[in-house]
């Protein structure tokens, strides 16, 4: 299904997009207030771009000095080169310690490799220990958000949620009772783990260490709890330096929430005694990615959700219209370049606003690889047969004044005249939800000519 399709689908719902659009843009609000209120707020943005591109220029060195002192440090380190060769390594460990219920904290990379549906395939309980996680994980959802999983969900849903899955109590949908139930729940999946598994959100070249950072501290009581720790890696999430970390970490909670800074940074150097630590890089298309001179930038991305906040696209349509791990306008840079095919609507579901460029923190030029992507599909890709005309007579049209001019007028003159009804018809698909404005007699050079007369 297009993205257009399955965004229709969601605005059947006019009060909860208008809902979701609310608060969202409450959440992009607050990323500026944060913004403002640091001084050279540019600066460590250039800084995180810089750092990045230093990263993917010379990744091999930095991805075999990360291994060789994690290794020193009692990490086990592995390579995936896909998706299935990491669910594989983590079934292999985890029948290594005859595990059979895992906690897991958010992770992005895993949902991209499909690693909950494969383990419970293998009966291995796996459940999702962020509370925003689990309310999907319960309901039988991918995420909406990679920040905020559970967003599209009222509280309501989430109240008769937890009812048909937790036993609660119906509460109109009270937050602080909720997540009081939710606690109770995870805190029992904690204590009975057999292993737990993390994403990365930083990975330490110089130290072989990895921060991930969690509001709610369910990384950590996962990884202190059970006796082995699996952290699975996307191979880009590297930075040189530990003193690097003080850069990231001011820009990636204001980003994605308006936070000063994440409730939990938790720096993972070494398993403790009479535990097992293991990592995991994966590829998984990545380097595919690094390899198009276009989109390499792309992989500065640091998932912190801001270019999701502030698009006035994904604010009305909702993340599952994407029909990718990563929604928004970062995952329409993505997700064309694992299956173009597939995704080939993505980079069209923009405005080209520009405004997720402005708020990414790692500056990313995104509404530019959207374009972008936008030439690559035209060509490679079957465009409909009536897209295709539309663009080839507008082409037309604007490429001879004489006719772009003759058109203009018949088009003023029929929608000045036309009723609304024949104007909105079935044919008319930007018209059903939308109206224009009223038509003037002139256009701008006409307006212009008569100006320059009467003075």
């Amino acid at each position: 299904m297009a993205h257009a399709e399955a965004a229709a689908k969601f605005n059947e719902n006019e009060a909860k997009v208008n809902w979701h659009d609310k608060a969202l843009w409450f959440v992009r609000q607050k990323r500026d207030k944060q913004a403002h209120k640091i001084q050279g707020w540019e600066q460590l943005r250039d800084y995180a771009s810089a750092l990045k591109a230093n990263v993917l220029s010379n990744l091999d060195n930095y991805l075999v000095q990360f291994e060789e002192n994690a290794k020193k440090n009692g990490v086990t380190v592995h390579w995936a080169a896909n998706a299935e060769e990491h669910n594989k390594i983590i079934h292999s460990i985890l029948q290594k310690h005859n595990a059979k219920k895992i906690v897991k904290s958010k992770s992005m990379l895993t949902e991209e490799c499909h690693l909950n549906p494969f383990l419970e395939a293998n009966d291995i309980e796996v459940i999702d220990t962020d509370l925003g996680e689990r309310i999907v994980q319960l309901a039988k959802e991918p995420p909406s958000h990679i920040v905020l999983p559970a967003i599209h969900k009222t509280k309501e849903e989430v109240d008769e949620l937890f009812q048909e899955h937790l036993g609660t109590k119906p509460s109109g949908g009270n937050p602080e009772y909720l997540t009081r139930e939710a606690r109770k729940h995870l805190r029992n999946k904690f204590l009975q783990a057999d292993a737990a598994i993390t994403g990365v959100n930083f990975a330490v070249a110089d130290t072989g260490g990895f921060v991930v950072c969690t509001n709610e501290g369910n990384a950590d009581m996962g990884a202190h709890l059970a006796k082995v720790h699996i952290a699975c890696m996307g191979m880009e999430k590297l930075i040189p330096q530990e003193k690097h970390l003080g850069i990231f970490l001011r820009l990636l909670a204001r980003s994605a929430t308006g936070q000063p800074i994440t409730t939990y940074s938790s720096y993972f150097n070494k398993p403790e005694e009479g535990k097992e630590m293991h990592i995991i890089i994966v590829d998984n298309g990545r380097t595919e990615q690094l390899s198009r001179e276009d989109f390499r930038r792309s992989l500065h991305c640091i998932r912190c959700g801001a270019c999701m906040n502030t698009c006035p696209i994904y604010r009305r349509s909702g993340g599952h219209s994407y029909d990718a791990t990563i929604p928004g306008p970062i995952g329409s840079i993505l997700s064309p370049g694992k299956d173009l095919t597939k995704h080939s609507s993505l980079p069209f579901a923009s405005t080209l606003c520009g405004s997720c460029s402005d708020v990414c923190p790692v500056k990313i030029n995104i509404h530019e690889q959207l374009y972008k992507w936008r030439q690559i599909i035209v060509k490679d890709v079957p465009q409909p047969t009536v897209k295709k005309n539309i663009m080839k007579a507008a082409g037309s049209i604007l490429a001879k004044p004489k006719t772009y001019d003759f058109v203009g007028k018949s088009t003023r003159f029929m929608l000045k005249h036309t009723p609304k009804s024949l104007i909105n018809s079935k044919i008319n698909t930007w018209g059903h939800a939308r109206d224009l404005p009223e038509v003037k007699g002139d256009n701008f050079e006409e307006w212009y000519k008569k100006r320059q007369k009467n003075e």
